[in-house]
């Protein structure tokens, strides 16, 4: 899982005026966008409200929760004048009374059409009722019927970040801090809508502006520490999230957050505690369970893990129906007889490397029906055992189903039982005979693959490397480099250095929809294979072909931590870095490993 981040779920402002409450409106990204606002935000659930009208004709509310003030045409003499009835909806106001404050707040309108402050409050009280579309109109209104305020501006933005229109907010916090250059909240919150828009630089400035004028702004670390994490300075991330937590003990977000960069820099242990810590202040917080889990298992506890991983369902993105389907095989039931239906998470080397658990179950002697992507069933076909095939969005009938990723719990995996099998997909043994004869015997045949993924939620893990690092190796007398990549990266065998050579394997290399078909043959053609951390390694690994795996300084959960063997598979070794985004020793490593082959 990618590092996210999450932004607290109310951020006051201060202001001059009596009854001016403004309600922060949450920043979320990625994974966590809308997660706290179902359960952080619960206070404000069941308020009811018909809406305001803002042209001149304000309503006389029904924003309160449960029945609406019941206002008589005039209810005030008019010597009961525009600032007392203010004063008056101040208090209401203050103290929650929506629908009351804003029929005072209406009535002052009713009167003087063109009061600023009235729209202002108005606004705000369609921000507390969650009416985010309505408040911005309020506000425009507010700064057309003038004088404009900072926080009338700074208002504004919230309204517009509530609608996701970020890049309008930029400008609205820009003028707020225009008029009144200490309005830290401002700088704060302007970093916010920069970060979301990916402009970092932007706004780690307005996070360290903030901070110069507030040091005590807790939200301001946050963000700070958002915008360095996402710039690759976990340290000085994990330096901005400790003050946040120093200064809001009770921030979710801000134990959070630094158990994410914890994470990133390999400290496992302190990343439980922080989640721990994220998860005590809410129980029911499913993305700090799912973060806890990939450390658990990371740290090699994988019976704690892979339980704790039974939280993503209740995660944002993992919206798949079939998680609420009946008859969950827990491991408990006997599977003899029984048609088990496992339907496919994540990504192709996940259902590549945890498909054994589908050999596994029918060995014990369930009717096994495996979901997955129809461009990996003939891949799927080389499973061991007799395994049915489904499209992944498909449901067949079953007596017990269970998602993939959820076998290694109900099979209780751990270290020592771990189901590290040499072998168990094989190659289309017709394609292997081509390619053997296409590839021919000569030399020490190394397959190489350098690209992973260049999705969003991939380029982060910083797991590919150029295919020039592979010079020295394919300098080794006798060795040979054979392509093995698709796609993505076939740019680079354009460029290589000056005596490097790249054989590759033709337009008919894996050229139809079915996925992997060639390259496992040409795999098992090969004497070794060279690949980062993407599905090849998982393909490789699958069918026991002697596999020497690239990883970044902090590795994907399932390669454990310091080791340089996989349990997944036993062919496999593993060459880390040991200086964050740096291949040179990985790569010094791997070439005295062929060395040695050679010697």
């Amino acid at each position: 899982m990618t590092m996210t981040s999450y932004s607290s779920a109310f951020r006051p402002y201060s202001a001059a005026f009596s009854a001016r409450v403004l309600v922060g409106w949450a920043l979320m990204a990625g994974l966590l966008d809308g997660l706290s606002r179902g359960r952080e935000r619960r206070g404000a659930a069941g308020v009811e409200h018909r809406g305001l009208r803002a042209s001149g004709e304000p309503a006389t509310a029904d924003l309160a929760q449960g029945a609406p003030a019941k206002m008589p045409a005039d209810p005030f003499p008019p010597e009961v004048d525009t600032a007392s009835l203010m004063e008056a909806a101040a208090a209401m106001h203050r103290q929650g009374q929506f629908g009351p404050a804003s029929g005072l707040y209406s009535e002052v309108l009713r009167r003087d059409p063109s009061h600023a402050e009235a729209y202002h409050q108005l606004g705000l009280v369609a921000m507390q009722v969650r009416q985010p579309e309505k408040a911005a109109e309020l506000f425009a209104l507010a700064l057309g019927a003038g004088p404009p305020t900072a926080a009338m501006y700074a208002n504004f933005g919230e309204a517009l970040m509530a609608l996701g229109r970020r890049f309008e907010a930029v400008g609205e916090y820009t003028r707020a801090i225009e008029m009144q250059p200490d309005l830290a909240e401002a700088y704060g919150r302007k970093g916010d809508a920069e970060l979301a828009l990916g402009r970092v630089a932007d706004a780690r400035l307005s996070f360290e502006q903030a901070l110069a004028r507030k040091p005590g702004l807790a939200s301001a670390h946050l963000g700070l520490g958002g915008a360095l994490s996402a710039e690759g300075r976990f340290d000085a991330a994990l330096a901005a999230f400790q003050a946040a937590a120093a200064l809001n003990p009770s921030s979710l977000a801000a134990h959070f957050n630094r158990g994410n960069v914890l994470r990133a820099l390999g400290r496992v242990d302190e990343a439980i505690a922080s989640y721990d810590a994220a998860i005590a202040l809410n129980p029911e917080f499913a993305i700090g369970h799912h973060n806890r889990a990939f450390c658990l298992l990371q740290a090699g506890r994988l019976a704690e893990g892979f339980a704790e991983y039974e939280w993503r369902a209740k995660c944002p993105t993992f919206e798949d129906p079939r998680y609420g389907l009946p008859n969950r095989w827990t491991g408990a039931e006997d599977l003899a007889g029984k048609r088990l239906f496992i339907f496919p998470e994540l990504f192709l080397g996940d259902v590549i490397q945890f498909s054994r658990y589908a050999t596994m179950a029918a060995a014990r002697g369930a009717k096994v029906t495996l979901g997955a992507p129809k461009a990996l069933h003939g891949l799927l076909r080389g499973l061991t055992g007799e395994i049915d095939l489904v499209d992944e969005g498909a449901t067949p009938d079953f007596d017990l189903q269970a998602p993939l990723m959820s076998l290694p719990h109900a099979f209780g995996t751990t270290l020592e039982n771990l189901p590290g099998v040499a072998r168990y997909i094989s190659a289309d043994p017709a394609r292997v005979a081509k390619w053997r004869e296409r590839i021919g015997p000569e030399g020490l045949k190394i397959g190489v693959v350098w690209q992973g993924s260049t999705q969003p939620y991939a380029l982060p893990l910083a797991r590919s490397f150029p295919l020039s690092m592979l010079a020295r190796v394919g300098a080794i007398p006798l060795v040979r480099l054979i392509s093995l990549q698709k796609v993505n990266g076939l740019d680079q065998l354009e460029s290589l250095p000056a005596g490097m050579t790249v054989e590759t394997l033709g337009d008919d290399f894996d050229p139809g929809p079915d996925m992997f078909m060639d390259t496992a043959a040409a795999m098992e053609a090969c004497d070794f294979v060279i690949t980062p951390d993407t599905s090849t390694a998982h393909l490789a690994g699958a069918l026991g072909v002697r596999t020497l795996v690239a990883l970044p300084y902090v590795a994907d959960w399932r390669w454990l931590m310091g080791r340089t063997d996989s349990p997944w598979y036993p062919y496999m070794w593993l060459y880390r870095q040991t200086e964050r985004g740096v291949w040179d020793g990985v790569f010094a490593e791997i070439e005295n490993r062929l060395w040695a082959e050679l010697a």
